[in-house]
């Protein structure tokens, strides 16, 4: 309940000029889960770029009136954006825009570079200008470059490829073309559907193409390069199956919504069996299995059906309260969670209760809703949580980068059940999570410590942030220093 999600990106190209801005912004609204910093949309007319981009959330950015003065085209491409690399700045709103010899790109993109720090010192050697600090800016500074020698935006796109690592799900446009990839790993998700009129659509996961009434048609592979244009789709495999397939194991356990299918795999199927497993290897004598909302319940369905324990609505959700780690400081994260969440008497008093819940991250917020359970009169609380402890930093765009504040890193499940007030704790094995994704090739990195690429020097989410402050300090000796929050 304390993770942070990552960004969702998703694009639109259409046979004849149409609203592809107020499609674009149906299928943001649905990867809204995904990211709550900002947002933004590119619209194509014709060879020219028109954009907005803010800080806020979809409908907020995105009036009606905002809507109508965007022009109809034939393409666009829609970002959201949690920060799991730079600030929450207006400058790093996506999808970054681009002008150079040989013409005009957006880029939207999804994922950490693990070679970002890297790639970027590079960059600034050889004179290039950073404006933003997000991973992003990268991947475009590396592909105009490529483009410069390269004769089209897709062979730039396929040679940039063989300079990044890590984790990149990204949507590009040009003026004549979108274009899709995915890093050969596969760690972030990605597929394309039409609709009835002809409309392909690009996004991050299956409910955004349904929600703008497109048929989803396949996934991206790990590796592969998709160009949408007037010569139909043509497909590059020159990167596929060049890397062990390592898709993010916690995009089924908490990412994505549970109506979504991820590599051919139900994300409300995969959590179900997640908390069939979790029952089987960690059970509980209990009255009643409650879920936390929204992302284990799903869970807590599959404990109960598998120990036969009923199942009720425990916990509410108020769904027009933002997400707890808006508010960082400890007064007012409690504040947010209450507010966040109460407790259903009828369901818990005088009852033993199994909590079940996607993860455990610092303890923080877990603590609370125990507390909140037990204030409702429930006789125990038996904590469930369908994913392993975490015990190490994410270097792909889940925002886990520090082992100093996972409280799985410093205590015992005893001691963590004690410090969240629980009567007994148990965690998914660690074994169990081959069974989430069904066709195998997952990354688990966050729980056993395989990295699938080399770990980054640095690895904080300021890092780029901190060196344009130093930079600016440097010039003028009698400015104040930066802080951030």
């Amino acid at each position: 309940m304390d993770l942070h999600e990552e960004c969702g990106v998703f694009g639109v190209i259409a046979p004849k000029q149409t609203n592809v801005a107020g499609i674009c912004y149906y299928g943001l609204y649905a990867l809204q889960h995904r990211g709550q910093e900002s947002c933004g949309i590119v619209v194509n007319d014709d060879g020219v770029f028109v954009s907005h981009k803010d800080l806020g959330l979809v409908g907020d950015v995105f009036s009606a009136e905002r809507l109508s003065r965007m022009p109809c085209g034939k393409m666009a491409v829609g970002h959201v954006r949690y920060g799991t690399t730079g600030g929450n700045h207006r400058s790093n709103c996506q999808p970054i825009e681009v002008n150079h010899q040989k013409g005009r790109m957006a880029l939207a993109h999804n994922g950490n570079l693990s070679n970002a720090a890297e790639l970027r010192n590079e960059l600034e050697l050889s004179g290039a200008i950073f404006h933003t600090t997000s991973d992003t800016e990268t991947i475009a500074y590396i592909i105009t470059k490529e483009r410069l020698k390269a004769p089209s935006i897709e062979e730039a796109l396929n040679r940039a490829m063989n300079t990044l690592d890590g984790a990149y799900s990204l949507i590009l446009m040009s003026a004549q073309k979108l274009i899709c990839a995915r890093d050969p790993h596969g760690f972030r998700p990605l597929c394309f559907g039409k609709t009835p009129s002809g409309v392909y659509a690009v996004a991050s996961e299956s409910c955004a193409l349904r929600a703008v009434g497109a048929e989803p048609i396949r996934d991206v592979e790990p590796g592969e390069i998709l160009v949408f244009g007037r010569d139909g789709i043509i497909s590059n495999r020159d990167h596929c199956q060049k890397r062990e397939k390592k898709l993010c194991i916690f995009e089924y356990i908490y990412f994505a919504r549970p109506d979504s299918v991820i590599d051919g795999v139900s994300v409300q199927a995969s959590r179900v069996r997640a908390g069939e497993l979790l029952a089987k290897a960690r059970p509980a004598n209990a009255d009643v299995v409650i879920g936390a909302p929204d992302s284990g319940l799903d869970a807590a369905l599959g404990f109960s059906r598998e120990s036969k324990i009923p199942y009720s609505i425990g916990l509410i959700k108020n769904k027009y309260i933002g997400r707890t780690f808006i508010a960082p400081a400890p007064t007012e994260r409690i504040d947010s969670v209450r507010l966040k969440l109460s407790a259903v008497e009828e369901s818990v008093r005088g009852k033993r209760v199994v909590l079940v819940d996607d993860s455990i991250v610092r303890g923080n917020t877990m603590g609370l809703v125990v507390k909140l359970l037990r204030e409702a009169g429930a006789k125990e609380v038996h904590v469930r949580v369908s994913s392993p402890p975490f015990l190490h930093p994410c270097y792909y765009g889940t925002d886990i980068d520090s082992e100093e504040n996972l409280i799985a890193c410093r205590h015992t499940n005893e001691e963590i059940a004690k410090t969240i007030g629980a009567d007994s704790l148990g965690y998914l094995p660690l074994k169990n999570l081959a069974d989430l994704a069904e066709n195998g090739g997952y990354c688990c990195a966050c729980f056993n410590g395989d990295y699938p690429t080399k770990i980054p020097t640095d690895t904080r989410k300021d890092r780029f942030e901190q060196k344009l402050s130093l930079s600016k300090s440097k010039q003028d000796p009698t400015a104040p220093p930066r802080t951030t929050c």
